[in-house]
């Protein structure tokens, strides 16, 4: 976890077979794989209503949260909250991330400030 922001509470449950972590309990939340191409990188944005939980699943992702060049560890955990400019890239290959949304996700929700397909 980076310093950006206090983490969500995780909860860890040991079983005779191993353990899990719970990230969210009957809350509004929504949760995504996102595939990045390799060499991409999504848009420069901000979110007014939801914050960001990003896990990397791969080696290569890059993430950009409030102007820190983030270069996340496999299973690392990088916390975005609302208002944070924020984006994900990939330094060469394709990588994936868990994205965790808490609070209502609204597509619309999106400011772009910076986009290579012109989109912002």
């Amino acid at each position: 976890m980076t310093d950006q922001a206090t983490e969500p509470t995780i909860i860890t449950d040991e079983r005779p077979w191993g353990r899990f972590e719970r990230f969210t309990l009957n809350e509004q939340s929504t949760v995504k794989i996102i595939h990045v191409a390799p060499g991409q990188r999504l848009s420069l944005q901000r979110h007014r209503h939801r914050d960001e939980l990003w896990v990397a699943l791969d080696r290569g992702a890059v993430f950009e949260v409030a102007g820190q060049r983030i270069e996340p560890e496999v299973g690392e955990r990088v916390l975005i909250k609302a208002g944070d400019t924020h984006r994900m890239g990939s330094s060469g290959p394709a990588v994936r991330v868990l994205e965790i949304a808490f609070g209502e996700f609204d597509e619309d929700d999106i400011e772009r400030l910076e986009d290579a397909y012109g989109r912002a």
